[in-house]
C-alpha cells in the first residue's frame, strides 16, 4: 500500500478508505461479528483510514469494537450534522449539539479522540463562525485531530477558510465528496479550491453507488430493484456510460470495479476514495485492485464518455441546495412580484 498526505496535515493515509455504512446491521450487513473481520483484513491489508458516522445506525459501536488493540494504527474519521431523531437540535452544527455529538461519538467509538471530524453536510442556519469556534475548541482539548466537511459547496469552503484565518480559528483540512467515473463535477471547482488551501480529499461513491459493478445492466433495471440493489435509476443516460465503461474495462482486461476505482485515485487531487465493502468477499475484489495503475490511453478513453468536470445524473445522496427544496427560498412573495 502506498500511503499519501492528507492535505497539509501530515497525516499518511492509504489511497483506499473503508467506509463502514454497510457495516450498520439494520441496512447492511447483519453479522456484526462478520463486520467486524472484515475491518480487521482491510486494516491487515494495508487500509489505515475507516470513515463512519453518527448517523450509520449502530456503525459506530461496531467499529469500536473491531478497533480495540488497534486504534493508535488507524486514522478513524466521523460524521456529525445529520438528523439524530426527531428533536430539531439533534442535528446541524450548532456549537450545542457538536458538543454532545461528539462525546456520544467518543463513546461509541470506545476511544478518546477522533482523528478527523466532519460536517457530514452543510447547516445554512448556522454561523460557520460558530462551527469552526465549537471545532477548534475540540482540537484545543485534544478529543479532534483534524476537522473536515463533507459535499460542501465551494463558495461555502472558501468562505470557511477565510473566516478561520482572520478569527484565529482552525481551518478544515478535508473535504468528502461524491467523485466516480460517472460523476466528475467536481474537477472543475472543488479539487482546485480543495487543492489551493491545502486540504485533503476523501472521496465516496466511487462505483457509482453500484452502477459500477457490472451488476447493473440495461434491460435489467427492474430485476436489481425487486432484488433491492437498484433502488433509484431514471436516467437512460447513465446506463448508457454504464455500457461503455464496462466494455473498456473488458477490453483493458480489468473488472469494472478496477477500472472504477483506479479511476477514482488517480486524479492528482484525491487523497483517497472510500470503499464500502458489506460482506468479505466485496472486499477480497476491490483489495485485489489496489495497485492498478490506468494508462494515459484508458483515461483519454474514459474522458471520451464522461468528460472533465462534468457529470451524468445525479446521486441519489447528492447535497441538495435548501433553495432546491423550498419554494420560498428561490421565489418572492406574490405581494412583492410585478402585476401579470
Amino acid at each position: 500500500m502506498r500511503y499519501r498526505t492528507l492535505g497539509r496535515t501530515g497525516i499518511k493515509v492509504s489511497p483506499y478508505a473503508l467506509g463502514t455504512l454497510m457495516f450498520a446491521t439494520a441496512v447492511g450487513n447483519p453479522d456484526p461479528d462478520d463486520s467486524i473481520r472484515i475491518i480487521h483484513k482491510a486494516l491487515d491489508a494495508g487500509i489505515n483510514v475507516v470513515d463512519t458516522a453518527d448517523v450509520y445506525g449502530d456503525s459506530e459501536e461496531i467499529v469500536g469494537r473491531a478497533l480495540e488493540g488497534r486504534r493508535d494504527s488507524v486514522v478513524l474519521a466521523t460524521k456529525f450534522s445529520r438528523p439524530m431523531g426527531d428533536d430539531p437540535n439533534r442535528q446541524g452544527a450548532s456549537r450545542r449539539w457538536i458538543m454532545t455529538a461528539v462525546e456520544n461519538s467518543l463513546r461509541r467509538l470506545r476511544t478518546d479522540h477522533i482523528d478527523l471530524y466532519q460536517v457530514h453536510r452543510p447547516d445554512p442556519t448556522t454561523d460557520i463562525e460558530e462551527t469552526l469556534s465549537a471545532l477548534s475548541d475540540l482540537i484545543r482539548s485534544g478529543k479532534v485531530r483534524a476537522i473536515g466537511t463533507s459535499a460542501m459547496p465551494v463558495s461555502d469552503i472558501v468562505e470557511a477558510q477565510w473566516i478561520a484565518e482572520r478569527r484565529g480559528l482552525e481551518r478544515f483540512r478535508a473535504e468528502q465528496p461524491p467523485y466516480s467515473l460517472l460523476n466528475r463535477g467536481i474537477e472543475r471547482e472543488v479539487l482546485p479550491v480543495a487543492q489551493r488551501y491545502g486540504m485533503g480529499t476523501l472521496v465516496w461513491g466511487p462505483l457509482g453507488q453500484g452502477l459500477l459493478t457490472g451488476r447493473v445492466r440495461q434491460g435489467r433495471q427492474n430485476e436489481l430493484r425487486r432484488a433491492g440493489i437498484l433502488r433509484h435509476l431514471n436516467d437512460e443516460h447513465r446506463l448508457d456510460a454504464v455500457e461503455r465503461f464496462i466494455a473498456l474495462a473488458q477490453e483493458a482486461g480489468l473488472p469494472p470495479t478496477h477500472l472504477a476505482m483506479a479511476f477514482a485515485i488517480a486524479h492528482p487531487c484525491v487523497t483517497s476514495a472510500i470503499i464500502g465493502p458489506r460482506t468479505m468477499g466485496h472486499l477480497d475484489d476491490l483489495l485485489a485492485g489496489v495497485e492498478v495503475a490506468l494508462t494515459d490511453d484508458i483515461l483519454d478513453r474514459i474522458d471520451e464518455i464522461v468528460p472533465p468536470g462534468t457529470d451524468v445524473g445525479t446521486l441519489d445522496q447528492a447535497h441538495v441546495p435548501p433553495a432546491f427544496q423550498r419554494a420560498d427560498l428561490r421565489r418572492r412573495p406574490a405581494g412583492e412580484r410585478p402585476a401579470a
